[in-house]
């Protein structure tokens, strides 16, 4: 390689513009993915639990909606449309989204593992979804089969669009809008696409440039149309999602919800994240949308503000979301319960959406932290390592009595309302997508996962080759060639906890040591340079086969909580790179009597036939495993947060 230089990463700018309903669209992130169209994983770590859900839950998924009444619904919503009477299976308003949702993962799926079979299969239950939709593009099916009766007592009856703020007809949407696009980029073919056209085209007709003001009860409809815009260019979607955001909070021209609905304010005037913790996610989302394509600067400081607010002071450890199971909310500042927590699986989901758009909007690492984290812990812990039993809750300390998930102190195969067991099936195929990203002639890489990437950049295709045992080791190599010189910036993520930072803001901190500085090579010299907005960067003319390698060292971490979360007070967690570590009964005869020892020896033990393989930590009083596969091996107490001998 020549000419290479080792320079700091400069901060993004980014034009901001005042805020005005009519400012041209015709922006977008700076910041674009690297989609899994263009990676293949060879990982150790993620591949295997793709390929379950993949080879297992999607099908399962799919049987779980034949046999609860999921497709039938669509099919009795077609006979009534023919005058016959109909009976809704099912106790929520929004069934009808675990059908849609699991077609995103087999769409997601089928771009990393084409199956012909499931291809066909995922054509026939469209085509069950189209029997349900009204001529005009109506589609939502306890509602045409009997708005009088709706499946849960909450849902006010009537006509279509009553009571949308428990209606879920546009959450309805704003998945199926999701879903269709997903299928349209993974197999080329517009059937399913076809029917979220007609339903959004309904959806401006009724909220567009009209005088109807009402907004979405729960959030997802404005990503969706978002998604539906990049797809069709059809602008009036991007526009609909924006009066929805714009019209949130605004007392002038409705009567607004409360915090609830994160429709007590203004959106742009919005600095603490409350609510419905998944609602909440998902409408941060869809503003981080607006924000960018918009070039807004009100709607760019309001995220930035809630995401800080977040982060700082309504986060968990394992980067759960909302404290509460009464609303499955949000709690106040500070208030981050273990045994009682909610941290519905949703919302991690939701919060990685978020955390990974603000990286495209400003190429700070500081939120790929937070992904992470999220990812490796509160996300996986929702689903069981056989793939068909999950959390909805994912509390932080379990006594072996307290049933918090939906009833039970395990996980379950389903739920009546299964939008978690739907959500982890349509994210965890996408997460190919998170590892690379692009700017111009840069390339980011955000996530350690082995595969191969080929990347364009300008008129070349930079090939990258990641190899590592993540997050077992802190060893990461690049393989890095390309069919022509190419000049390239490469901005390797150097995570915050490689740097003793646990988190943004410093709601946690590390009480011990790290374990070293880590170390950058390139073709065997050190990278040297200042870390900046979380990356280091090789930057130059590249012309061949070159090697980069990432050296993250790794040790057992003890974390305190800042004095402000009671919940924790004298309490310590363990940390090992990016995993959370807890203590299981099982393993811990003595369970309520573990106690961290700081001048104790922890040792990291690599058990490869335990719980599918993983490192567990030894001490002589305890042992530990990461967080994400408690309860995998039947019930028990459990606990992240331990008192420490003085």
């Amino acid at each position: 390689m020549k000419h290479l230089t080792f320079l700091a990463v400069a901060i993004l700018c980014f034009p901001a513009c005042k805020q005005t309903a009519d400012t041209d669209a015709r922006a977008d992130y700076p910041i674009q993915q690297v989609n899994l169209t263009q990676v293949e994983l060879t990982d150790s770590f993620w591949l295997p639990r793709i390929q379950t859900i993949q080879k297992k839950t999607i099908q399962y998924a799919f049987g779980k909606c034949d046999s609860e009444g999921r497709f039938e619904n669509f099919q009795t919503a077609a006979r009534v449309m023919k005058g016959e009477k109909g009976k809704v299976r099912g106790f929520m308003p929004f069934d009808d989204t675990d059908v849609y949702k699991t077609i995103e993962g087999a769409a997601y799926s089928l771009i990393s593992a084409p199956d012909p079979a499931l291809e066909q299969y995922v054509d026939s239950i469209i085509a069950i979804v189209a029997l349900g939709q009204e001529a005009d593009g109506y589609l939502t099916t306890w509602r045409t089969i009997n708005p009088t009766n709706p499946p849960a007592d909450w849902v006010k009856p009537g006509e279509r669009w009553t009571g949308l703020e428990m209606s879920h007809e546009l959450y309805n949407s704003g998945h199926l809008f999701e879903a269709a696009t997903a299928h349209y980029r993974a197999t080329g073919k517009r059937n399913f696409l076809h029917i979220a056209i007609r339903n959004a085209d309904l959806l401006v007709k009724v909220f567009g440039d009209t005088a109807k003001h009402e907004v979405p009860g729960h959030e997802i409809v404005e990503t969706g149309l978002v998604k539906l815009y990049h797809a069709t260019k059809n602008e009036d979607y991007l526009k609909l999602s924006r009066k929805f955001l714009d019209l949130r909070g605004n007392s002038a021209r409705r009567q607004i919800r409360g915090p609830y609905s994160q429709d007590h304010l203004p959106v742009t005037e919005q600095d603490e994240v409350v609510g419905h913790a998944v609602r909440a996610v998902y409408l941060y989302a869809g503003m981080t949308d607006i924000a960018a394509i918009y070039a807004d600067s009100a709607y760019r400081k309001a995220v930035h503000t809630l995401w800080e607010n977040m982060v700082e002071k309504k986060m968990y450890l394992t980067g759960g979301l909302g404290a509460r199971h009464a609303g499955e909310a949000f709690g106040d500042n500070y208030e981050l319960p273990n045994l009682t927590a909610y941290s519905e699986t949703c919302a991690a989901i939701g919060g990685v959406y978020w955390d990974e758009r603000l990286f495209r909007l400003t190429g700070e690492s500081r939120y790929y932290d937070v992904l992470e984290r999220t990812l490796y812990n509160a996300l996986i812990a929702g689903i069981s390592l056989q793939g068909t039993e999950f959390f909805y809750p994912n509390p932080l300390e379990a006594d072996g009595r307290y049933a918090f998930n939906q009833g039970k102190k395990t996980r379950q195969p389903w739920f009546d309302c299964s939008c978690c067991p739907t959500n982890l099936i349509r994210f965890i195929p996408y997460i190919p997508n998170l590892i690379y990203a692009t700017q111009a002639d840069t390339v980011y890489a955000n996530l350690f996962i082995s595969g191969n990437a080929n990347i364009p950049v300008g008129q070349n295709t930079v090939r990258i080759v990641q190899e590592t045992n993540y997050p077992w080791d802190g060893k990461v190599l690049f393989r890095v060639s390309m069919e022509k010189p190419q000049d390239l910036a490469l901005r390797i993520r150097i995570p915050g906890w490689a740097v003793n930072e646990v988190s943004p803001g410093s709601p946690y901190t590390y009480s011990n040591e790290p374990a070293a500085p880590y170390t950058l090579l390139l073709n065997g010299r050190k990278v040297e340079g200042e870390r900046k907005n979380g990356y280091m960067e090789i930057s130059g003319q590249w012309t061949g086969n070159d090697r980069v390698e990432l050296t993250l060292p790794m040790k057992v971490r003890f974390v305190k909580a800042i004095e402000q979360i009671s919940a924790d007070k004298d309490l310590t967690a363990l940390e090992y790179g990016p995993l959370v570590y807890c203590a299981e009964e099982t393993d811990n005869s003595r369970f309520d009597q573990i106690r961290l020892n700081p001048q104790a020896s922890y040792a990291v033990e690599r058990t490869p036939g335990l719980l599918n393989g993983i490192s567990v930590i030894r001490t002589d009083a305890a042992t530990f495993i990461p967080y994400y596969a408690w309860s995998n091996r039947g019930e028990g107490k459990m606990k992240v947060w331990f008192e420490t001998n003085k």
